[in-house]
């Protein structure tokens, strides 16, 4: 039973810390190539107050040129003009595929990248156009795609030649580009022809720095901190490594959402705590198993074994063990990484591409584990040979204080992993049921991409009989456009600085977020009026005439009544806007920011049909059938073209999927902890009950009930989780609270969070303890006093 208790608690240990090794390898592995060391990214700092705040990802077409041009560290810069979803057309094929770009040709050098096929240098020319092995396949089959031509649709279309293939993005890369477009394009292409213009206004393009081997990082930083490259003091350019980004870039107008450095940071304290519990564990058994062992060593002695000869034999033994659990560990992650991946949404694998990543980690467990088998070797080999062969090898109060050290350890971390558990589901609770101020569900957001050269304005009137079609369907209750919605991000926003207040005051440093729609948008997504009312229907495609502001814009305007800001007027953009209504508060961006100013004007978006639906629609067989009559609606007015949709509800709290996965890995390895711990107080409490045997049952005879052996046998377990609980206590309230820094909206550390995570340990000591308990109590006296 030791050896399974022993060889099982270890291979859970090992299991968890293998699989959590694995998923921090790949979290930390982003963005790391030949020459990735070199590589900068720079990014925008807005001042606010007295001080810069990291601003947007994005910088300037110029920034690139002007940095390279300004700081000779720099030897090479590539701008970036990311495309998240284009439609590729090859005769009857319609190929939709996000994220792409237009790239300077120093992208190849910059981040090591060569062509599987085709001339690199083809790729100087505009309308020249570079394909991933696995889009190359989906778009042209077997044939041989290079100097063929593809139509690409964003807004407008564009015909563009196949120059070359590359190989398909690694995972693990925060920029994940499935094709790359020359930069000289720009100028060709109509949607986009507007970016081509090199000036100080319009930050769309990620701007990545080569610089020499010799740079200091943090020099270079300073320098170009300090340095006013687009002179204006109210903004400033700064850089970050590029193998920082993934886990340490959470900036606005991210290529994709990254990863948490305190997400890895908790796993890998999660995986150093169960293995170290299943060292303890080992520790605690072996000790107490020494006892059982002294009349083989007092034989050993006398025989003429040397103290170094018994060590020895006690590390070979621990080895064995060790090996064994291995063996059993690999095998639980063979199976249990498959599931572990469904819930963190990676591709882990345990194999021999990341073998020299675990070969660190494989000796920590190595010498962790002989380290555990010490302490018993260094007991066994102390015995005296004629007391051990007498029998009167006792446990020493010194002996007794260190296993219970050990087990006041155990519970330490087991209560710390409970309440980091009840914190982080409290907080996705919160995250999920805290009013937004917006109600999405039963709206879907349609959006399709009209394959065909229309007039804008032949466009703009289809789309609005698209409109009054749907709402004459009886399951429709309205219909709107816009250019977003909440929970979109920041891809659909503009972010625009430099404004002229009602009262006069210019503004050059408050962001605030932009985007178009149409008067009735607001009540397709509920959201609700503190002070006016929308604007009034247009027929102009970008109507700044009258806008709509949100209260927290209005505030920063000075105007915390907003009644009193309604037909003020405000000048940006060169125009003189009239502010006809301000909303609610809402979260555009989740809860994990702050809510932001807004303005909303009136345009003729041609990017979202938000669609409102009844209760008509609310099973499942009603919603698809409402969802097919849409898209057959859609097809017969814009027979060429692509449709997508979204349900904005499910789209908002995607925004939460990490932290829910998280959650339910922190979830996995409390239990797998909570089980290790429970396995070796088991083993522990057995072997107590069978050492105390005779003494229980002289109790026993002498009159003592079950409820008094059972008391005896417990109360110092109890004692040890009371002591543990109140060290464990302050040491969880400061990293949780730590941990929810993150999130601008967050839930309090209550106080039964820590009374249920106490509880909860009590109880789980007291059933493990307690089985053998009760089995020694409830034992026949006769049979534990019976000598041999």
């Amino acid at each position: 039973m030791y050896s399974f208790i022993n060889i099982f608690g270890l291979s859970l240990g090992i299991a968890a810390f293998i699989i959590i090794s694995l998923y921090v390898g790949y979290e930390k592995s982003y963005d790391s190539f030949e020459g990735s060391d070199t590589v900068y990214r720079a990014y925008m700092d807005y001042i606010k107050g007295d001080t810069y705040e990291g601003g947007d990802a994005q910088t300037y077409n110029l920034s690139g040129p002007t940095l390279q041009k300004e700081f000779p560290e720099v030897i090479d810069n590539v701008r970036l003009y990311r495309l998240d979803k284009v439609t590729f057309v090859n005769q009857e094929k319609i190929i939709e595929q996000p994220n792409g770009a237009l790239v300077d040709f120093s992208y190849f050098n910059i981040f090591n990248t060569e062509l599987l096929e085709g001339d690199i240098n083809a790729f100087k020319k505009p309308n020249t156009i570079v394909l991933s092995q696995s889009l190359a396949k989906k778009i042209f089959g077997d044939e041989n795609p290079l100097s063929k031509t593809i139509s690409v649709f964003y807004v407008s279309e564009i015909v563009l030649e196949v120059t070359g293939i590359m190989e398909d993005a690694p995972e693990t890369t925060h920029m994940k580009l499935n094709y790359l477009i020359s930069f000289e394009t720009l100028e060709n292409w109509d949607t986009l022809s507007g970016q081509a213009e090199l000036n100080w206004n319009q930050n769309n393009f990620f701007t990545y720095l080569k610089v020499k081997e010799t740079t200091n990082f943090e020099a270079l930083q300073e320098k170009i901190k300090s340095k006013d490259i687009e002179n204006d003091p109210d903004e400033r350019h700064n850089i970050e490594r590029l193998s920082d980004i993934h886990l340490h870039s959470d900036k606005p107008y991210e290529a994709e959402a990254n990863g948490s450095s305190s997400r890895v940071k908790f796993l890998s304290v999660i995986a150093i705590i169960i293995l170290i519990l299943s060292w303890l564990n080992y520790i605690n058994l072996s000790t107490v198993k020494s006892l059982e062992r002294s009349r083989e060593v007092g034989i050993r002695k006398v025989a003429g074994a040397q103290r170094s000869q018994l060590i020895f034999q006690s590390l070979i033994e621990s080895f064995c063990l060790f090996f064994i659990a291995l063996l059993v560990a690999v095998l639980l992650v063979i199976t249990l990484l498959p599931v572990f991946n469904g819930f963190v949404g990676k591709s882990l694998v345990l194999g021999i591409s990341n073998l020299k990543s675990l070969l660190p980690f494989v000796g920590l467990m190595i010498l962790g584990s002989l380290l555990a088998g010490f302490y018993p070797a260094l007991i066994l080999s102390n015995f005296s040979p004629v007391k051990a062969l007498k029998g009167k090898i006792v446990n020493s109060s010194k002996r007794l204080n260190i296993r219970k050290g050990l087990i006041t350890v155990q519970f330490f971390a087991t209560i710390i992993l409970i309440i980091g558990t009840l914190v982080v589901a409290k907080q996705i609770n919160f995250l999920k049921e805290q009013p937004i101020g917006v109600e999405l569900s039963q709206v879907l957001a349609f959006k399709g991409l009209v394959l065909e050269a229309v007039p804008d304005s032949v466009l703009i009137k289809k789309i609005e009989v698209f409109e009054n079609e749907l709402s004459n369907l009886a399951f429709v209750d309205e219909v709107a456009r816009a250019s977003t919605y909440p929970g979109d991000g920041y891809d659909n926003l503009s972010s625009s600085v430099g404004i002229e207040y009602p009262d006069g005051t210019v503004d050059e440093r408050q962001i605030f977020y932009a985007y178009g729609a149409r008067p009735n948008y607001f009540n397709v997504v509920d959201i609700q009026f503190v002070a006016g009312q929308a604007f009034k229907a247009s027929k102009k495609d970008n109507n700044l005439e009258s806008i709509v502001i949100n209260k927290k814009f209005a505030e920063q305007m000075g105007y915390p009544d907003a009644d009193k800001i309604i037909n003020k007027q405000v000048k940006l953009w060169g125009e003189t806007c009239t502010i006809t209504g301000v909303i609610e508060d809402y979260h555009h961006f989740g809860l994990k920011n702050e809510v932001q100013p807004l303005l909303i004007y009136q345009n003729q978006p041609d990017d979202n049909v938000l669609i409102k639906l009844n209760a008509s629609s609310g099973s499942v067989a009603g919603m698809q059938s409402s969802l097919d009559k849409i898209e057959t609606l859609y097809k017969s007015i814009f027979p060429n073209s692509t449709l997508n949709y979204t349900f904005l509800d499910k789209k908002f709290e995607s925004q939460y999927d990490e932290d829910r996965k998280f959650g339910i890995a922190f979830q996995i390895f409390t239990v797998l902890a909570i089980l290790i711990a429970a396995l070796g107080l088991f083993g522990l409490t057995s072997y107590m009950a069978l050492q105390r045997r005779k003494e229980i049952g002289i109790r026993k005879v002498t009159g003592a009930s079950v409820f008094q052996i059972l008391k005896l046998l417990n109360k110092d377990f109890i004692a040890l989780i009371i002591l543990a609980l109140v060290i464990a206590i302050p040491v969880a309230w400061y990293i949780m609270g730590q941990w929810l820094q993150e999130f601008a909206y967050r839930t309090e550390l209550s106080w039964w969070i820590f009374a249920l995570s106490g509880v909860a340990t009590i109880v789980i000591a007291l059933v493990t303890v307690s089985f053998q308990s009760v089995k020694a109590a409830t034992s026949n006296p006769v049979e534990s006093l019976r000598t041999e």
